[in-house]
């Protein structure tokens, strides 16, 4: 059985009925296109990120959302499984283990946009790499915090008029 979404005032499509695959590209495509203009404020600003053109910035972003996404999924999971663990040593390999899959997980993504683009994607190190996905990360979450913030009281419905 697939879980469904009503919507109630997205604009066009009111009181639509969602899937599951349309709610998770809807969540997404945001924060693609957010990392999509980040990715493009530094090729334009700073001369160590050069990526060759518009649409290989897009499939970048895309990728790197992707990676990005799935690091945090495995950091949770991991996570997870020493916070249910009792002791000072589970809480320390926890927080460990959290730190090297995030850290590493940088490395892996620059070496897969590397493999992937090879020399249409150039981000002159892993400095710069950093300062974009640190970038990417802060704008992700200020837009995210933005967007809640315009919800008001989750628990109070609003007025539609009747």
């Amino acid at each position: 059985m697939t879980t469904q979404t009503i919507t109630t005032k997205p604009g066009p499509g009111e009181g639509a009925v969602l899937n599951a695959r349309q709610v998770v590209f809807l969540r997404y495509l945001p924060f693609v296109l957010i990392d999509l203009v980040v990715i493009n404020l530094y090729v334009e600003y700073w001369d160590k990120v050069v990526i060759d053109s518009f649409t290989i910035t897009l499939f970048t972003a895309c990728v790197m959302q992707l990676l990005l996404k799935l690091t945090i999924a495995l950091e949770h999971r991991v996570s997870g499984y020493f916070k249910a663990k009792p002791g000072k040593f589970a809480v320390a390999m926890r927080w460990f283990v959290s730190w090297l899959i995030v850290f590493s997980s940088k490395f892996a993504i620059l070496a897969a946009v590397d493999l992937i683009f090879g020399e249409h994607v150039d981000f002159g190190g892993i400095i710069p790499f950093f300062a974009v996905v640190f970038s990417i990360l802060i704008a992700e979450g200020l837009i995210a915090k933005l967007a809640y913030s315009l919800g008001g009281d989750a628990g109070e419905k609003e007025d539609d008029g009747r």
